[in-house]
C-alpha cells in the first residue's frame, strides 16, 4: 500500500473545521515526524456538518485553491480550498495536488464524532468520500477540552494508520479520543456506534422567518460496547465504517442470483429478481 517516501505513505489530509484549525496543524506535523508524506488540502473556512457533500461543481466555474504556508506546519505543502472536505478529497483523488494518495486522513475534529450522528460529520464524510472513490480513510476526533488534547489524538491516529494499512482496500476507521493527556487514556477499544451523538437537536422552530435550533447534551447512558460509552469511560475508540452499502435480505436457500431471476418468485428480494409488492426490506 505505501507509495510515499522513506517507507511511509502519501497522505492527503483534510478536515471540516478549516485550514486554520490547530487540530490539522498538529496532525500534519505528527504524521510527517512519523515518516509520512503529507499534503494538506482543507477548506478555507469552517464546513462542519456537511457530511460527504461536494458542494456545487460545474464545468464553467472555477473553485479557488490557494497555497498556504503556516508556521505550525513548516515545510508541509498545504492548500486552502473554497469548498467542503469531500470536495478536497475528490480533487486530490483526481490528481489536482499531485499523485493520488495512499490514504486520506481527516481531522483532528474539535469535538467527538460518535454515534449515528457521524452521518452528518464533515470529518467522517471526508473519509467516506475517500472510500467511495477507491481509497481508505481515517477520521480523527477529540473531545472538547481546555486545553485541547490535540497531541494525544494525533499520536493515536499514527498508530491507527498502521491498522488501516493492513486492512482491505477502501476501509474506513473512525477514531474518537477522550479529552485526556496520553498517559491518562485507558486504552484503545473497538466500538460500535451509539444510538445518538454527544450533542442532540432538542427543538426547531421558525421565528421571524428564521429557522432556529436548540441543542442539548446527550442524556443517554450508552454501554461499554459503544463509542460514546467508551470515550466517557476514558478510552479511545475505533469504529469501522461503510458509506454506500446496499441492503439485501438474507437468502433463505442456496443458489445463484440467476436461479432467483429465472423462476417465478414473489418471496425473495435479491439483485436481478423481479419486484413484487410482497417483498420486505431487511432490518437494520
Amino acid at each position: 500500500m505505501p507509495s510515499g517516501h522513506a517507507g511511509g505513505m502519501r497522505i492527503i489530509m483534510t478536515n471540516d473545521d478549516g485550514i486554520e484549525s490547530a487540530g490539522i496543524h498538529v496532525l500534519a506535523a505528527t504524521f510527517v515526524r512519523a515518516g509520512h508524506e503529507v499534503v494538506v488540502v482543507a477548506p478555507d473556512r469552517d464546513f462542519s456538518g456537511v457530511g460527504a457533500s461536494l458542494g456545487r461543481i460545474t464545468m464553467d466555474e472555477h473553485i479557488a485553491a490557494t497555497p498556504v504556508e503556516h508556521a505550525a506546519m513548516p515545510g508541509i505543502e498545504a492548500w486552502a480550498v473554497d469548498g467542503p472536505p469531500g470536495l478536497c478529497v475528490l480533487a486530490a483523488r483526481m490528481g489536482a495536488f499531485g499523485p493520488a494518495p495512499d490514504v486520506v486522513v481527516s481531522g483532528i475534529n474539535a469535538g467527538l464524532n460518535t454515534g449515528r450522528a457521524v452521518l452528518h460529520s464533515g470529518t467522517v464524510g471526508a473519509a467516506l468520500t475517500a472510500q467511495n472513490f477507491g481509497l481508505s480513510g481515517l477520521a480523527v476526533s477529540t473531545a472538547v477540552a481546555d486545553p485541547w488534547q490535540w497531541q494525544t489524538a494525533a499520536d493515536l491516529a499514527v498508530g491507527a494508520l498502521e491498522t488501516l494499512a493492513g486492512a482491505p482496500e477502501r476501509s474506513v476507521l473512525n477514531l474518537n479520543v477522550p479529552a485526556l493527556p496520553a498517559a491518562e487514556v485507558q486504552g484503545l477499544r473497538w466500538a460500535r456506534l451509539a444510538p445518538f451523538g454527544e450533542v442532540q437537536t432538542a427543538s426547531a422552530e421558525v421565528a421571524d422567518h428564521r429557522l432556529r435550533f436548540t441543542f442539548r447534551g446527550s442524556d443517554a447512558q450508552p454501554d461499554l460496547t459503544t463509542d460514546q460509552g467508551l470515550v466517557r469511560a476514558g478510552y479511545a475508540t475505533l469504529t469501522p465504517l461503510a458509506g454506500l452499502a446496499e441492503a439485501w435480505a438474507a437468502r433463505e436457500e442456496p443458489g445463484s442470483i440467476d436461479v432467483l431471476v429465472d423462476r417465478v418468485d414473489t418471496g425473495s428480494m435479491a439483485p436481478g429478481a423481479p419486484f413484487h409488492p410482497s417483498h420486505r426490506l431487511p432490518p437494520h
